[in-house]
């Protein structure tokens, strides 16, 4: 769980708190009509905490007091407030009893407004339980009323949840005839979202009617209106939006793979990924202000992997009910296979569970506490062998979790990735597939990835194509310093207000780490007391390569929305939350740097958003750095120290950024088996 950022407000009492005290007041001074509000207020906090017994309990004490007062209107919102917490239980016959009650005194009271609440609640729950003809006859009594009240905007809100009813219990044409409704209004009100819903549910409805022109036409004008309404917005603004807007490109993917135009299935995919990351980077690389880029083609698209010379792997999730992965080889060969993930919900779990439980956290095996850098110690999964079993050099450890993670993401592609390890590979993950440790993926036999391949990472195939660029401005001179740190004074940071500030631990590790680079690349480090903020910042707009070896943390220090920092030594020592370089700052540098190194915890984390992970490496990429190495997890001190080591030796002897990530990973693993210890850290970006 990411920590309460200090920033953040705070006062002295919580909200349940406050909720109590104003009903005692209102007890104290028998207000009645008081006490029914707070009861109703507090049933609110305990159902948004999800403590359903104890909001019942206020629930049921609000709705007496009503009764008691005879006010009717009040009563019938307390109905539907306990109607909520059933349906949200999945006790639908109570749920549908207590609305029914609310219906009827909003209708007794001749409240129209009021009613559209029940009757909305009662479609909804037959529509759970499969009784659609049920759910129509509610919401077609919704419609009437807000026609009725010429409410315009609902109108065509409630059009459409008749056009899903329909669409869910397979009446294609019934579906078509309300969405075209709510296609109507929203135009004649000018209102470029419900447009784009309708458009959209209209295309998803022709595509399952398997009318494939039809759905392609409407699902690109969807996406037509979706797209003009990006000008001129903030990265932020489109970030939001993309966010919003993912299924028309989704579904229009389906349609063009069911007519066999898979090259046109790929550019669609890329179309709906990255867009404001791309857009961003491209108005910062090349200096202007407001800067739009075109959706990159397909003959862009294999230009790249031939450039590159690497295998390109996009993987695109349908609604997690399937996977789309696309492969694009060096020659320009582009195909498609697809992954069923509904058997996954008969497993009871999902690929993000999947994830998560590969990475080792929150795992009940996860017990084995090391010094890591971050601001708690790591654990160490031993493959769920005994817990005081310390695994041999070079043993093969199987992880059940990265094993169906391989199956799921690897073996359906298995034959059309290259066969020379020292051919490349870049995977262009979505979602939650960003926090996916690839290089410890392992097949059947309990072999990793990273023994077979070499392997980077990118958000899309249009970033990668303008890290290139930005590799290719910066050139092949070697001008510039080398800016290492490691293991800076570590600030004193309050994560929580009610708790007393606490200093990061040291890391002796990084230390050794950043001198050991020190001395076989003969340039200075800055450790301890050297290593302040103001000093690093001052020197990063001129290094050629960055190596911070740290602490990382993952809150929102800034406060803008983009999470990550990165801690140095104050430059006001006893300062509290003095010296750490956010994402938001170095979002706002204009680097030279053909490589960053983050070698601390959680770098590579942040918030994924369909626009990809906004989070440090996004801002350091935005920034004008074409590579970024940054971690998926909480790395250990020693063993990260020992990767860094072999990593800048590699690159002594020449080898590619990738490559010598991969050698510098295989090495380590000799020494620390478990993924844990090694297969943290990704390459984004460049390999040259």
């Amino acid at each position: 769980m990411v920590r309460l950022p200090f920033y953040q407000t705070h006062t002295s009492l919580s909200y349940d708190q406050y909720q109590e005290q104003r009903l005692a007041i209102a007890r104290a001074s028998k207000r009645q009509l008081g006490e029914a509000y707070a009861l109703g207020d507090l049933g609110n906090v305990y159902f948004s905490l999800r403590n359903y017994p104890k909001a019942i309990k206020y629930y049921e004490q609000s709705l007496a007091i009503f009764r008691t007062i005879k006010n009717r209107e009040r009563e019938g919102y307390a109905l539907l407030n306990l109607g909520g917490i059933y349906r949200t239980l999945d006790n639908y016959p109570k749920a549908i009893e207590y609305y029914e009650q609310s219906l009827a005194i909003f209708r007794e009271v001749k409240d129209r407004q009021g009613e559209v609440y029940p009757l909305n609640d009662l479609a909804r729950a037959y529509s759970s339980l499969g009784n659609y003809p049920k759910a129509i006859e509610y919401y077609e009594q919704q419609l009437a009323i807000y026609r009725e009240l010429k409410d315009r905007r609902n109108e065509v809100w409630s059009l459409g949840r008749l056009g899903d009813t329909y669409r869910a219990f397979d009446n294609y044409p019934k579906a078509i005839e309300y969405y075209e409704q709510q296609l109507a209004i929203a135009r004649e009100l000018k209102d470029q979202i419900r447009e784009g819903n309708a458009l959209g549910n209209l295309g998803d409805t022709y595509y399952a009617f398997g009318n494939y022109p039809r759905a392609e036409q409407v699902l690109l004008a969807a996406i037509s209106v979706y797209e003009s309404m990006r000008e001129n917005l903030e990265d932020t603004e489109k970030v939001n939006l993309a966010d919003r807007q993912r299924f028309p490109y989704n579904t229009l993917q389906q349609v063009f793979i069911a007519q066999k135009k898979i090259e046109t299935a790929l550019e669609i995919a890329e179309r709906g990924r990255a867009r404001a990351f791309a857009e961003l980077l491209a108005k910062r690389t090349q200096g202007k202000e407001q800067i739009t880029i075109q959706p990159i083609q397909i003959a862009a698209i294999k230009q790249i992997a031939k450039a590159q010379n690497a295998t390109l792997v996009e993987y695109s999730n349908i609604a997690d009910k399937s996977l789309y992965i696309y492969v694009v080889k060096p020659t320009g060969e582009i195909t498609v296979r697809k992954v069923d993930l509904t058997p996954l919900e008969e497993q009871k779990t999902s690929l993000d569970n999947l994830i998560t439980a590969a990475r080792c956290l929150g795992d009940d095996f996860c017990e084995e506490k090391v010094a890591s850098r971050g601001p708690q110690p790591i654990s160490f999964n031993f493959a769920q062998a005994d817990r005081q079993f310390i695994p041999p050099a070079n043993a093969t450890l199987k992880n059940s979790h990265l094993q169906q993670l391989h199956t799921l993401l690897i073996d359906p592609i298995a034959d059309l990735l290259p066969k020379n390890p020292n051919d490349r590979i870049i995977f262009m993950p979505q979602g939650q597939l960003f926090l996916v440790p690839f290089a410890a993926l392992q097949d059947q036999q309990g072999q990793y990835l990273i023994d077979r391949h070499t392997i980077s990472v990118a958000p899309s195939i249009q970033v990668l194509q303008l890290t290139r660029q930005q590799r290719q401005k910066l050139g092949n001179s070697k001008q510039g310093n080398m800016l290492l740190v490691g293991n800076p004074v570590m600030p004193s940071l309050i994560f929580n207000p009610a708790n007393p500030p606490a200093q990061l631990s040291p890391l002796p590790g990084a230390e050794k780490e950043a001198k050991a680079i020190s001395k076989m690349l003969k340039v200075p480090a800055l450790i301890g007391k050297q290593a302040t903020k103001a000093a690093v910042m001052k020197q990063m707009p001129s290094a050629r390569i960055i190596h911070l070896a740290t602490h990382g943390l993952l809150d929102d220090f800034g406060g803008g929305g983009v999470p990550g920092a990165i801690a140095l030594a104050p430059d006001k020592p006893g300062e509290v939350n003095n010296g750490l370089l956010t994402s938001n700052e170095l979002l706002d540098l204009k680097l030279n740097a053909e490589l960053v190194v983050l070698s601390a915890c959680d770098t590579g984390r942040g918030k994924i958003t369909g626009d990809g992970v906004i989070g440090l490496s996004r801002s350091l990429i935005t920034a004008g750095v074409p590579s970024v190495i940054v971690s998926l997890w909480a790395v250990p001190d020693s063993p990260t120290a020992d990767l860094m080591t072999r990593f800048y030796q590699n690159l002594k002897q020449g080898q590619d950024k990738a490559t010598a990530l991969r050698q510098a990973m295989l090495a380590t693993k000799k020494d620390h088996p478990d993924p844990t210890a090694w297969a943290a850290f990704v390459l984004i970006g460049e390999a040259q």
